[in-house]
């Protein structure tokens, strides 16, 4: 049977199309570690973009914003690092303690369960392995130095990228006169968004460091600071920071007190979710949670942790510049154009 020529010719469009797609996703993946900091850099650029407005109406040379752009990125960055090493270092000081209580957890209930006194010996002979595996994966001196390198050249380009894009962004849109209204309006979206965003997550923060310091549970601003942080992979963090939040209850308290902890982050974060967020960002930003879902997923698998930050903002910013495409004239707007005479 042979197929109609418009269907085969669709059909081959639509091969071409998924191999170009796939060539593309392939080509990104292998460009990681250029593709990742550039569009970090350009993402950053964006969202700074009302700074570097509000210093240019300040009558300052461009320039001198971009450099002023730049050293209040990287001090703002040099503090976010000094606030939250402790903070980490603390978090990670507790892993050996979470371990054992979920290692009595599991010999308590493998003892209810099956009654076997080997049980025992095998489970902790199985998690002193898993403790020796892990000792193993941690990286040595010589691994981080490794890493050195290619950490600095991924920094230069970062560096490099919001510092130029910044001083020529206006340029580079009056390059490009059809498109420019539109990428203004996307770029203010991604900007309204990541700063109004950003401040949700800070009182989200405030809320919890608050409760559990009501509640009575150990470091209370690392609850509150890793709120801040993980709110902003949506549905990932927050989930990542219930299961934290009901082990560090079970090994904290006793009986259904036990689950507070957990059962106060998600009232909290339903409150977010559900009110604060969509009334503070607007229903012109709200994006399908599936898309959000897989968009966060593809970045993750894409670029790594990079990859989980720009995946948001770039939808964002995507879905804004499509909404503000001109609409191509209809049939009716053509039928009823004058004719040249």
């Amino acid at each position: 049977m042979i197929a109609h020529p418009e269907t085969r010719a669709r059909l081959q469009t639509v091969c071409i199309a998924l191999v170009a797609l796939v060539a593309v996703v392939t080509a990104m993946r292998l460009a990681k570690g250029l593709l990742a900091p550039v569009t970090l850099g350009l993402i950053v650029a964006i969202v700074a973009a009302p700074g570097m407005r509000l210093l240019a109406r300040l009558g300052i040379p461009r320039a001198v914003s971009a450099s002023i752009s730049l050293v209040f990125v990287g001090a703002l960055t040099m503090l976010l690092i000094a606030g939250l090493g402790p903070i980490v270092m603390d978090l990670i000081g507790q892993v050996p303690r979470i371990e054992d209580e979920i290692r009595w957890w599991v010999i308590d209930a493998s003892r209810a369960i099956r009654g076997l006194e080997s049980v025992q010996f095998e489970l902790e002979q199985s998690l002193a392995e898993d403790g020796e595996a892990v000792e193993e994966a941690m990286p040595s001196l010589l691994d981080a130095v490794s890493v050195a390198p290619n950490f600095a050249a991924q920094l230069l380009t970062f560096t490099g990228t919001f510092f130029f894009f910044t001083l020529t962004q206006n340029e580079i849109y009056a390059s490009i006169k059809s498109q420019a209204a539109a990428l203004r309006q996307a770029d203010k979206a991604v900007s309204h968004y990541f700063l109004t965003v950003t401040a949700i997550n800070a009182g989200l923060g405030v809320g919890v460091f608050a409760t559990m310091t009501i509640i009575g549970i150990p470091n209370p601003i690392l609850w509150g600071a890793a709120a801040f942080i993980l709110n902003f992979v949506l549905y990932l963090g927050p989930v990542m920071l219930l299961v934290a939040l009901g082990v560090a209850g079970f090994t904290e308290f006793n009986g259904a007190y036990s689950l507070l902890p957990a059962l106060a982050y998600f009232l909290l974060n339903m409150t977010e979710a559900q009110f604060v967020t969509p009334t503070l960002v607007g229903q012109r930003l709200q994006l399908n949670p599936l898309v959000v879902f897989l968009a966060i997923l593809f970045g993750l698998w894409l670029w790594g942790p990079i990859g989980g930050i720009v995946s948001l903002p770039l939808l964002v910013w995507v879905t804004a510049f499509s909404a503000h495409q001109p609409s191509p004239p209809s049939e009716l707007d053509t039928d009823l154009t004058p004719a040249q005479a």
